[in-house]
């Protein structure tokens, strides 16, 4: 039987791209000028600035890193996505291949550019400098075999007929659940354009200032975030933020964990949201209550910042348990509501 036929427990929708890191010293950060509550990254201007190394990893993305993750943990997991005719469309290929990923619904567009994003590494954060391609996106509904879960990411801003296309199938497709965690530009699109994504949403994930900007507020309660993103019209609702902590919501509870302590140093914090999301959907794909996935997702973050990239640290479910059965007695799950 061929990979289409058979039944893919977890689609990753979203775009691929390739992160070449560039690793800084010669730099420093500072309140932002013109924004005081944000932070500026800062290179002398006019200069030549020397830097310390590249990598370059291919095939990351949020929906990428999610297979990965989804694959790692146990499920069959492929990718649905766009590449250039190129090299690097090529690369990102072949790393999808060896993460054993199905890739029968990876385009390769002739004539494109495969995605391709620079990482500037200062310290244990980044700045990302990103450009989407305008692919021709398709959703390939009566190619798809039965899909248990479809996790939607990150889009290039001309998608919104593609994203239409996704909730068209997910209302003739009852069985398949989606979790949902927005891009930017799926979070610039507003709630209204995407309202029945939102409400065909079974899990649902972003971080405090992602949820004020979907909600048009400016307010860090947690329940009042809750309340708004649950009236869209999601079932569980997952806010991060940052080393404080997570939350999740069915609606009437709300679940909060901190962070399981590193046990290791920190590298590079790209894709410790990404770990998170994938694996408490795992969790939830797997049978696991809302608590235990909230229990899930910081191992994956933990293990991910103590790598180049977003992929390298993401953990088997065996190694997963390990770490939860040795976690310390400051790891647990409050109940708030």
């Amino acid at each position: 039987m061929s990979e289409k036929k058979s039944k893919i427990d977890f689609l990753a929708v979203g775009d691929i791209v390739i992160d070449a890191f560039i690793k800084l010293k010669d730099a420093h950060v500072h309140k932002g000028i013109d924004d005081s509550e944000s932070t500026e990254l800062c290179i002398r201007f006019g200069d030549k600035v020397p830097y310390e190394s590249v990598d370059v990893i291919n095939a990351v993305g949020n929906s990428p890193n999610a297979a990965v993750a989804a694959v790692r943990l146990g499920l069959t997991s492929a990718v649905l996505t766009n590449i250039g005719d190129d090299k690097h469309g090529a690369d990102c290929l072949a790393s999808l291949k060896n993460d054993n990923i199905i890739t029968d619904f990876v385009t390769t567009e002739n004539g494109k550019l495969t995605n391709y994003h620079y990482v500037l590494w200062y310290g244990i954060e980044r700045t990302i400098l990103i450009k989407h391609t305008e692919f021709t996106y398709k959703f390939p509904a009566t190619d798809l075999p039965e899909i248990g879960w479809i996790y939607l990411s990150s889009l290039a801003d001309n998608s919104l007929p593609y994203q239409l296309e996704i909730a068209e199938y997910l209302k003739n497709h009852p069985e398949t659940k989606l979790a949902f965690q927005p891009g930017t530009f799926q979070i610039k699109l507003g709630t209204e354009l995407l309202k029945d994504i939102y409400a065909r949403t079974e899990i649902f994930f972003c971080n405090v200032e992602e949820a004020e900007k979907i909600l048009n507020i400016q307010n860090k309660d947690i329940s009042t975030l809750m309340n708004g993103i649950h009236a869209l019209g999601p079932k569980i609702v997952s806010i991060s933020d940052g080393p404080n902590g997570a939350y999740a919501s069915d609606g009437k509870n709300i679940w909060f964990t901190p962070m399981y302590p590193d046990v290791g140093t920190p590298i590079d914090r790209t894709g410790a949201g990404d770990a998170f999301s994938s694996t408490f959907t795992v969790a939830i794909a797997l049978g696991k209550t809302i608590p235990e996935a909230l229990s899930w997702g910081p191992i994956n973050s933990m293990s991910v910042v103590e790598y180049v990239g977003a992929q390298a640290g993401l953990l088997s479910k065996e190694k997963l348990e390990e770490y939860l059965t040795k976690a310390p007695e400051s790891y647990k799950i409050k109940v708030l509501k």
